[in-house]
């Protein structure tokens, strides 16, 4: 009796080593970077790591970039100021997001389509471009260099995107279970938050993880209206770095390698949901 295996021809597996011979180039270049930043990191002294011919692993490894960038300045502060905006504002946007993005999926009023399009406007435009005239307005307002300034800032930035996440969400969630909902009993928000929610729980998780990992990286807002220094974020701590003759090479990758623990965390515990999400809503029916 053939078996299947045996029925394979040589194309077959030709093939079959030609996706597996693509799928490892595509790792090795995927993870070079955060290799590099290891063995950068473990460098002990600027000559090593501007070394030619390139080190490609030091001599004698060592952890003194990580305890330098750890000890050195109030690193620790920045990293708790990051993850406070980045938590703060991922909720805060979140939540919001969630009871605008049930408005605009169920409700019909005038003007829906255009708030839909500012939405989207918003994303297409490159977030620089309102810097200035934004700068100016937090200055009048006395917003400057405070934490509700930037929380206010990162608040806006998340929450067009989550908004329109969201809705597609919850324009795949069949109308005739909120109905049954509201029949037994159920009023709108119990409605929203104990049956529509957790029916759309792949697509919060996308927007938690969205959100929070482009606030903890975010810089151009944190360098233009962060001054003081017990206010400052990772971004900043690691942009300070780049001096005018040289950059300490060695302590911005240990600090890098630290600061993206949190996202790495993040995207581990949720990585099921963000799974879900990503391919939930490819289709209907």
């Amino acid at each position: 009796m053939i078996t299947r295996r045996q029925k394979r021809s040589p194309k077959f597996w030709v093939g079959q080593i030609v996706k597996f011979a693509i799928l490892i180039f595509h790792l090795i270049v995927t993870l070079f970077p955060f290799y590099w930043m290891l063995n950068t990191a473990l460098k002990s002294t600027q000559a090593e790591i501007y070394a030619f011919p390139v080190i490609y692993w030091p001599e004698s490894p060592t952890l003194q970039n990580f305890i330098e960038i750890a000890t050195k300045g109030n690193f620790l502060r920045y990293f708790g100021n990051s993850f406070f905006y980045a938590t703060a504002a991922t909720l805060a946007g979140t939540l919001v997001a969630i009871l605008a993005a049930y408005v605009l999926s169920r409700c019909q009023f005038r003007g829906k389509g255009a708030v839909l399009f500012f939405f989207l406007l918003t994303q297409m435009l490159p977030g620089f471009i309102g810097l200035a005239p934004k700068y100016q307005m937090f200055s009048a307002l006395g917003l400057v260099n405070t934490v509700a300034g930037i929380l206010i800032i990162y608040f806006s930035n998340v929450l067009p995107y989550s908004i329109i996440t969201l809705r597609a969400f919850f324009d795949g969630v069949p109308r005739t279970v909120e109905e049954a909902a509201m029949i037994d009993g159920c009023g709108r928000l119990d409605t929203v938050f104990r049956i529509a929610v957790p029916l759309i729980l792949p697509g919060i998780a996308s927007v938690l993880i969205f959100d929070f990992v482009n606030t903890w990286n975010e810089l151009f807002n944190a360098v233009l209206f962060i001054d003081s220094d017990r206010l400052k974020t990772i971004p900043v701590a690691l942009n300070a770095l780049i001096q005018k003759y040289d950059i300490a090479w060695g302590q911005m990758m240990a600090g890098t390698i630290i600061s993206i623990l949190p996202t790495v965390l993040l995207f581990a515990l949720m990585r099921k949901y963000m799974v879900a999400g990503l391919t939930s809503g490819a289709v209907k029916g």
